[in-house]
C-alpha cells in the first residue's frame, strides 16, 4: 500500500485481519474465545489519538465492560479531543456498563457529560467523590455542552453545591477547584470572588460583555497582584495572557506609557509571529490606540477647519518601518493613508498585512490598492489580504482572476470571508475550469458549505462529497441544511449497512424530512442529543413522541439535559403530561429539569427496519441492524464483511495510503454489483440502486469555525 501507509495501514490491517477471524468464528477451528478478547483489547490498547478519534457508537457498542473501560482510559492517556456527539454517545456506553465510578481515569471532556440520567448522576458523584469529580470535570471544554444548557447549568450548580452551596465569594482554593467551570459566572460574582477568578478566565473560550466589565472592574479595583493600573508592569500584564485583550481603553489611559508601548510591541510580535489571532490583537491594538489618540487630542485639540487627511508628520513609510512593531502607534490610520508609497505598499504588502490593523485602517489599504490595481487585484497579491475580504463586494471579487485551489484556501481560509464573499469567490473559481474536490472542502472546512449557492453545492461531485467525510455544517441557515442532506442523501446512498449510512449522514440530518427521520427512527440508530437539537425545527414539531424515543434510542435521557435548547423546548411543550411522563421528565416543561421517574428503555429491535430485506438477502437470513445498546442477534455477527466490516474500519485501510486529501483516481470507485440495494431513504422510499462508491473515513475536524465573525471585533 505504499511507504506512506505506516502505522494507521499496520492497525487497520490488523482490526480487519481480527474481524475477519471473528466473523468466521463458528466455522473456525484453533481460536478460542479468550484469546480474541484478549486480541481485541490489545488493539484498543495499542490504538493511537488519531485513530480513536475516529471512535463511533456502533463498533463500540459490541464491546465488553472490560474492552469499553480499556478504550475510554486510552482515550484519557492518550488526550483524544473527540466532539460533542462522540461524547454523549461514550457517556451513556460508560453508564450502561457501569463505569462511570472509574471517573478519576476517563477524560475530563468525558465526565460534562456524566450529569444527568442515563450517565452517572451529579448525586452519586458527590457521595462517592465530589470533589475529585468535579475537580476533574473542570479541566474539560465546556463549550461541548453549546446545546446542552441545562446540562451545563446542571453541572455548575452541583460544583458549587459541592463548595458547599451557591455563594458569590469564592475563595482562591474553590476557583482552584473550580478551573473553566467559573467561564459560566456572572459579572457580580466574578467582581465579589477573589482576583484568583482571573486565572479560571483565561480558559474561557469566549466572554460576554458583562464578563468582559467585570474582569475591567476587578482590574481597576487594583485588587489583583498587578495592583492598580498605573503600577502595572509588563511582566504583569503578560500574565494576563489572553483576558489583556479585553482591557479598557480608559484603563490602558492610567498605565504608564513606557509599559504600555512595551506590552504593545511584544504583543504585535506575537501577531506577526502567528502566537496570537489576528481577531485578538485588533481588538487589543484597536482598544490601546483608542486610549493614545484620546490623550493626544487632549494635548492639542486640532483648529476648527482642519482638513482630515493631515500631510506625513511622522516621515515616508519604508520597508524597515513596517519592521517596527509599534508602527501602528507611530503612524495612524491618517498618516497611513498620506505616508504609504504605492512603490512601497506593492513591494511590502505582507509585511504590512501582518500587523493587526484597525478596520478604518483595513479600509484605507483597500483603497490604495484599488488606485494601484485599477482593473483588479492580481492573483498573487490575492493570496495576501485575506484580512480584508470581507471588505470586497460581490461585484469587485467578480473582477478578480482565480486560477487556483490554493488562491482559494487563502481567501477562505481566514474566516473573514462572509456569505457573499465565500460564494463569489468559488464561483471565479468554477468560472475558470476550476473543481471543489474533496480536499479543497475539507482545507476550507464545512462551514463553508453554508455560504455556497444551491447551485455551487450540486455542482460537487458525490465522489469528493464522500471523501471530504464528515463536514460540520451546524451553524449553516436551514435552506442550505436542506441542500446539504439532499447532496450527502446522494453521495452516500450507496452505503452497506444501516449503522454505516447513519454515521456518514449524521452531520447533515439538520436538512432531513420527515419521512427520514421516521425511517431512521425505526432503523434503530440511536441518535445522539448533540444531532438531534440540530434537526430542523419544524421537522422536529412533527414528529411524534414513540418516533423521538425509537430515533433517540438509549440516547432518550438526553433529552434531559437539552431540554432548555429552543429547539427541543418548543418540541417539548406540544406535549402534554402524559407524553412528557413517557419520556420520564417532569410534566410541566417550564420547570426545572427533574426527572420524575426512571428514562425509557430503548425499544428492543423492530421487524420493520428499513434494512431489513437488504440485510435478509446477505446474511442468509431474517433480520437487521440492532440498536447501538447490547450486542446483535447472533445471526447478524458474520455478515460478509462488506455489511459487517464498519465504515470506519474500511477507512484506515485506504487512508493511510491516500493521505488525509485522499482522492478517488478515475475508474477507482468501482461499481457494486446490478443488484445491490440502496440503503439511504429517498423521499421516504426505499428501493434498489446500483452502485457502491468509494467509503468516505469517520470525518475531519472542521479548520474553519461556523460563526460569522465581526472582522473590526
Amino acid at each position: 500500500m505504499g511507504p506512506r501507509a505506516g502505522p494507521r495501514v499496520s492497525l487497520g490491517l490488523l482490526l480487519f485481519v481480527w474481524l475477519t477471524v471473528y466473523c468466521s468464528r463458528p466455522q473456525a477451528a484453533g481460536f478460542s474465545q479468550e484469546g480474541l478478547e484478549a486480541s481485541r483489547a490489545n488493539l484498543w490498547a495499542n490504538a493511537n489519538a488519531s485513530l480513536l478519534q475516529g471512535f463511533w457508537c456502533q463498533p463500540a457498542s459490541q464491546l465488553s465492560r472490560d474492552e469499553l473501560s480499556a478504550l475510554i482510559r486510552r482515550m484519557a492517556s492518550q488526550q483524544v479531543l473527540l466532539k460533542a456527539w462522540q461524547l454523549c454517545c461514550l457517556a451513556n456506553l460508560a453508564a450502561l456498563r457501569g463505569l462511570q465510578g472509574d471517573f478519576l481515569l476517563h477524560p475530563p471532556d468525558l465526565l460534562l457529560f456524566y450529569n444527568s440520567p442515563p450517565a452517572c448522576s451529579l448525586e452519586q458523584v458527590r457521595e462517592a467523590d465530589c470533589r475529585a469529580f468535579t475537580g476533574r470535570a473542570a479541566r474539560g471544554d465546556t463549550e461541548l455542552l453549546a446545546n446542552l444548557p441545562d446540562q451545563r447549568a446542571a453541572l455548575q450548580h452541583a460544583a458549587l453545591a459541592c463548595l458547599g452551596g451557591p455563594h458569590r465569594q469564592l475563595s482562591a482554593s474553590d476557583l482552584l477547584l473550580l478551573g473553566v467551570l467559573v467561564c459560566d459566572m456572572d459579572a457580580s460574582s466574578i467582581v465579589a470572588s477573589d482576583p484568583q477568578v482571573l486565572q479560571n478566565l483565561q480558559r474561557c473560550p469566549q466572554l460576554t460583555p458583562a464578563q468582559q466589565a467585570a474582569i475591567n472592574t476587578l482590574l481597576a479595583s487594583g485588587r489583583t497582584v498587578l495592583g492598580p493600573p498605573v503600577s502595572w508592569n509588563p511582566a504583569g500584564l503578560q500574565a494576563l495572557g489572553p483576558l489583556a485583550t479585553y482591557i479598557s481603553p480608559s484603563l490602558w489611559a492610567q498605565v504608564q506609557e513606557a509599559v504600555g508601548l512595551d506590552f504593545f510591541g511584544s504583543m504585535v510580535a506575537a501577531c506577526r509571529a502567528g502566537q496570537l489571532s489576528q481577531r485578538d490583537a485588533r481588538r487589543f491594538v484597536t482598544s490601546f490606540l483608542e486610549a493614545e489618540t484620546k490623550a493626544k487630542s487632549m494635548s492639542s485639540r486640532p483648529k476648527r477647519g482642519t482638513a482630515t487627511v493631515r500631510p506625513c508628520i511622522h516621515g515616508n513609510i519604508t520597508a524597515a518601518t513596517l519592521r517596527d512593531d509599534l508602527f501602528l502607534v507611530r503612524y495612524d490610520c491618517s498618516q497611513l493613508e498620506s505616508c504609504l508609497g504605492s512603490q512601497v505598499l506593492k513591494a511590502n504588502l505582507d509585511p504590512l498585512l501582518q500587523h493587526p490593523l484597525p478596520a478604518e485602517c483595513q479600509r484605507v489599504i483597500k483603497a490604495k490598492l484599488a488606485q494601484i490595481y485599477p482593473s483588479s487585484v492580481p492573483e498573487e497579491q490575492l493570496r495576501l489580504i485575506t484580512s480584508l475580504v470581507y471588505l470586497y463586494t460581490h461585484a469587485e471579487i467578480s473582477l478578480w482572476n482565480i486560477t487556483s485551489r490554493d488562491t482559494v484556501m487563502a481567501l477562505l481560509a481566514s474566516d473573514v470571508a462572509l456569505e457573499n464573499q465565500t460564494e463569489a469567490i468559488l464561483q471565479k473559481f468554477l468560472d475558470h475550469k476550476g473543481k471543489i474536490t474533496s480536499a479543497l472542502l475539507v482545507a476550507i472546512g464545512g462551514s463553508r458549505l453554508c455560504w455556497m449557492s444551491p447551485q455551487q453545492i450540486q455542482a460537487i461531485r458525490p465522489s469528493e462529497f464522500r471523501l471530504a467525510g464528515a463536514l460540520d455544517v451546524s451553524s449553516c441557515p436551514q435552506s442550505r441544511k436542506d441542500v446539504l442532506y439532499s447532496k450527502a442523501r446522494e453521495a452516500f446512498s450507496s452505503t452497506r449497512s444501516s449503522a454505516a449510512y447513519y454515521h456518514f449522514i449524521r452531520p447533515y440530518l439538520g436538512g432531513a424530512p420527515l419521512e427520514d427521520l421516521q425511517h431512521l427512527a425505526e432503523a434503530n440508530v440511536s441518535m445522539d442529543i448533540h444531532t438531534f437539537t440540530n434537526l430542523n425545527p419544524h421537522v422536529l414539531q412533527s414528529l411524534s413522541v414513540d418516533h423521538v424515543t425509537m430515533l433517540l434510542g438509549q440516547n432518550v435521557g438526553d433529552l434531559q439535559k437539552a431540554r432548555s435548547h429552543p429547539t427541543v423546548s418548543s418540541w417539548l411543550r406540544s406535549l402534554n403530561r402524559l407524553a412528557l411522563g413517557k419520556l420520564g421528565l417532569d410534566t410541566d416543561p417550564a420547570s426545572p429539569a427533574s426527572p420524575t421517574g426512571p428514562v425509557p428503555s430503548t425499544p428492543g429491535t423492530r421487524d420493520t427496519t428499513l434494512w431489513a430485506s437488504h440485510l435478509a438477502a446477505t446474511s442468509g437470513g431474517s433480520g437487521n441492524d440492532g440498536p447501538y445498546s447490547g450486542s446483535p442477534p447472533a445471526h447478524l455477527r458474520c455478515l460478509p464483511l462488506a455489511v459487517a466490516l464498519p465504515s470506519s474500519l474500511l477507512w484506515l485501510l485506504y487512508w493511510g495510503s491516500l493521505g488525509p486529501f485522499g482522492d478517488c483516481s478515475q475508474g477507482a470507485c468501482t461499481a457494486a454489483s446490478e443488484d445491490s440495494t440502496m440503503l439511504a431513504p429517498h423521499a421516504g422510499k426505499s428501493g434498489p440502486v446500483g452502485g457502491a462508491g468509494c467509503q468516505p473515513g469517520p470525518g475531519h475536524r472542521p479548520q474553519v469555525q461556523g460563526t460569522r465573525p465581526s472582522p473590526t471585533s
